[in-house]
C-alpha cells in the first residue's frame, strides 16, 4: 500500500509516520522543507522524501502518480485570520488537481467536531476544505476529533501552562462549555486504522474518548494530576478578543492561534457520529489516562513532534535554511573570543544545551524580561522554551529564537532572532582551533532596518556588551559539568 503523507513534520503528521512505516506501509512523505523532517533514523530510513509547497502548484509535480491513499494534513491555524482561510482553500484545490492525475482511491482528513460552526472561521475554514476535498475523484475519510491530549499538542501545551503558571485563574464563560478529548495514540489509531477500508469511503466520523468534561474540570484534572492546588473565578466580562489576549500572554501559543482556539471554545464540542466504532472497535483511554501518558513522556525526554515546530509559531518563512549565513554587508556585530583548556566536545554540549528551562547562563532575569517586553508587543516571547531537554535540532525553536544550523563536525550553532524587531539579528557560537589552543568564538549580529535599527542598536550597545560576555564566559565555566565524548 502506497501512501502520501501531507505535513509529515507537524505534530500529527511526524508521529503518524512513525506508525505507518511500523505497520509496513510505502510512505512518500511530502514536506516545504527536508531538512526540517525530524524522524528516528530508522523510521527516515524506509520513506521517500519529496519537497513541495501546496501553494506552489509547479512543485506538487513532485507527488509521484502511483499513490493508493492520501493523508490531508494541512492547516494555516497561526497565520492571521482573514489570511488562513484562503490559504488553507488554496492548498487544498492545489492539493486536489494533482490527487485527481494519479491513482489514489483514497483521502483521509483530520478536522474538528463541528457542532457548530458559528463565530469561528477556524472551524468555518475546516469544513470549507471538507467540501474542496470532497471535490477529488478519491474517496473522503474525515475524521473529526475535538481537544486531542498529547505531549506537544497545541490544546495541551496550553493548559500546561495555564495550570502550571496561575493558581488562580481569571476565565470567560466559555470555562463551563463542554467537550470530548482524544489521546493522541487514539487518534493515530483511527487515522490508521480508516486505511483501504471501503465503509470508511465517502464517510464523516467524529472519534473521541470516554470523557466529556467542561474546560473547567480539564484544568482541574491536571492540575490535580501535578499535585497542585488551583482556582478558577469566572467573569463574563471577558471577551473573545480578551480571552484571546489573555491565552496569548500566560501561555505558549501566539495570538492567532490564541483567537481561533477561543471562538472554538464558545461552543459544545461532543461526538455526535459515533458509527467509527462499529467499524474500529476500540476502548480509547481516558483524560486522566491520556494525561498520564503525555507527561510520562515528557519525564522521559520522548516528545517526537511538538506545534511550535511549525514556522509559523514565529516569524520564518519556507526556505530559510537556505539563508543559514547572516549578510556580511549593511550589518554592525560584537564579537567575543576566549581561548579554553577543557575538553572541545564540552564546550560545544555546554552551549549546545542552553535556553529553555536551563535559561540562558548569564543574567537570565534579562532574557526573561526581554521575552515580556516582546509578549507586550506582539512577538513570541520567551515562551516556547525548547522542544527538546536533550537535543536541538535545525529549524527547532528555542525561546525567541529559531535554530538555523547545526554543524557537529564544526562544533557550530547558528541562531536567528524571532522576536519583534527594528532587524535582523543572529547569535552564533563556533569553536575553533590554532595550534594547540582552543577559542569559542560568540558573535551577535544585527542588520538595522533604518535609523530606528541604529538607535536600537546603540542604545543597548553596553547592556548587550556585558550581558554577551558574561553569557561567553559561563559557557566554558559550565562545560565542566558536561561529559566528555
Amino acid at each position: 500500500m502506497r501512501i502520501l503523507l501531507t505535513g509529515a513534520n507537524g505534530y500529527i503528521g511526524c508521529r503518524l509516520a512513525a506508525l505507518l512505516v511500523k505497520k509496513g506501509y510505502d510512505v512518500t512523505a511530502l514536506v516545504r522543507e527536508p531538512r526540517r523532517l525530524h524522524l528516528p533514523k530508522a523510521t527516515l530510513s524506509k520513506i521517500h522524501v519529496i519537497k513541495a509547497d501546496l501553494l506552489q502548484k509547479k512543485t506538487l509535480r513532485a507527488i509521484p502518480k502511483n499513490i493508493d491513499v492520501a493523508y490531508y494534513f494541512i492547516h494555516s491555524m497561526t497565520t492571521p485570520k482573514d489570511d488562513f482561510c484562503r490559504l488553507d482553500r488554496i492548498a487544498a484545490e492545489n492539493f486536489v488537481q494533482r490527487i485527481d492525475q494519479t491513482s489514489c482511491k483514497q483521502i483521509i482528513y483530520l478536522s474538528g467536531i463541528q457542532d457548530t460552526i458559528e463565530g469561528s472561521k477556524h472551524l468555518a475554514s475546516r469544513e470549507e476544505m471538507e467540501h474542496v476535498l470532497q471535490k477529488a475523484k478519491a474517496s473522503l475519510t474525515t475524521l473529526r476529533a475535538a481537544i486531542i491530549i498529547g505531549s506537544g499538542s497545541a490544546s495541551f501545551e496550553i493548559m500546561r501552562d495555564l495550570v502550571e503558571k496561575l493558581p488562580i485563574m481569571i476565565a470567560p464563560k466559555w470555562i463551563k462549555s463542554v467537550c470530548q478529548p482524544i489521546a493522541i495514540r487514539d487518534v493515530l489509531y483511527y487515522l490508521e486504522g480508516v486505511v483501504d477500508k471501503p465503509a470508511c469511503f465517502n464517510q464523516t466520523f467524529d472519534i473521541g474518548g470516554p470523557d466529556i468534561l467542561s474546560y473547567r474540570k480539564l484544568l482541574l484534572e491536571m492540575a490535580r494530576l501535578r499535585g497542585l492546588k488551583r482556582w478558577i473565578i469566572q467573569l463574563p466580562v471577558l471577551t473573545p478578543r480578551l480571552s484571546s489576549y489573555w491565552l496569548y500572554l500566560i501561555t505558549s501559543t501566539n495570538y492567532y492561534l490564541a483567537s481561533a482556539l477561543v471562538e472554538g471554545l464558545k461552543n459544545d464540542v461532543v461526538c455526535q457520529n459515533n458509527h467509527i466504532k462499529k467499524i474500529l472497535p476500540k476502548k480509547c483511554l481516558s483524560y486522566r489516562e491520556a494525561l498520564e501518558k503525555a507527561f510520562d513522556k515528557i519525564e522521559q525526554v520522548g516528545v517526537l513532534s511538538s506545534w511550535t515546530d511549525a514556522l509559523s509559531s514565529g516569524r520564518m518563512r519556507p526556505g530559510f535554511l537556505e539563508h543559514v549565513h547572516p549578510p556580511k554587508e549593511g550589518c554592525v556585530q560584537m564579537r567575543f573570543t576566549r581561548s579554553f583548556t577543557k575538553n572541545p566536545e564540552q564546550v560545544y554540549a555546554c552551549f549546545m544545551d542552553i535556553g529553555g528551562k536551563r535559561g540562558w547562563y548569564y543574567m537570565n532575569w534579562a532574557w526573561t524580561i526581554r521575552g515580556m517586553i516582546d509578549e507586550l508587543i506582539g512577538g513570541v516571547g520567551i515562551r516556547r522554551g525548547r522542544a527538546s531537554r536533550k537535543k536541538l535540532r535545525i529549524g527547532d525553536a528555542l525561546d525567541f529564537w529559531r535554530v538555523l544550523l547545526i554543524d557537529e563536525k564544526e562544533r557550530r550553532l547558528l541562531l536567528y532572532a524571532e522576536m519583534k524587531l527594528p532587524g535582523e539579528a543572529w547569535l552564533e557560537f563556533a569553536i575553533h582551533k590554532k595550534g594547540k589552543t582552543f577559542y569559542l568564538q560568540q558573535s551577535a549580529i544585527f542588520r538595522p532596518l533604518g535609523i530606528l535599527g541604529r538607535l536600537y542598536w546603540y542604545a543597548l550597545y553596553v547592556p548587550h556588551y556585558f550581558l554577551l560576555k558574561g553569557l561567553l564566559k559561563q559557557v566554558i565555566q559550565r562545560s565542566s559539568h558536561y561529559p566528555k565524548e
